[in-house]
């Protein structure tokens, strides 16, 4: 289970509006439900991609494990691993089929390079037939490996 940013990611599912400022600038439409990305000397900047239908996004940190801990807590053994930071730029649909996340052909997936300055995090595509459920159920769907790229929620 992710830390405390599975909020913000599940009111972005029943919020357009939160949904829109997140996506946009995502440091500021923190604050909103009581999170930032300060702490430290430098805060980081946040950018929230979203997985559509056509669209699948995921995230890595090539040169070191830039993650936002913060938000995420501590990152995964494998996100730092060599294999992981390398294989995953070069042959993404192949890294996500390893974690079990089959994607259709025609589905683009975008690599995004997490760096000292900025984090990326991932706006999971809303679980389908989940129309019924409350933000806070939705928020149980939401997973750390979600919200990096290499799971579906």
């Amino acid at each position: 289970r992710a830390g405390p940013i599975v909020v913000p990611m599940s009111q972005a599912w029943v919020d357009d509006g939160f949904k829109a400022r997140l996506l946009d600038d995502a440091n500021a439409a923190l604050p909103e439900v009581g999170l930032s990305m300060g702490g430290g000397l430098q805060p980081q900047r946040l950018h929230v991609v979203e997985n559509t239908e056509k669209v699948h996004n995921v995230i890595v940190c090539t040169l070191c494990s830039c993650y936002p801990l913060a938000l995420l807590g501590p990152s995964p053994t494998w996100y730092k691993s060599t294999a992981y930071r390398s294989k995953v730029v070069s042959h993404p649909r192949e890294v996500l089929q390893q974690f079990g996340l089959e994607l259709p052909r025609e589905t683009d997936i975008r690599v995004w390079d997490a760096n000292a300055e900025s984090r990326y995090m991932v706006l999971p595509r809303r679980p389908e037939h989940t129309g019924h459920l409350t933000e806070e159920e939705l928020a149980a769907k939401v997973t750390r490996n979600g919200l990096i790229g290499t799971a579906a929620v």
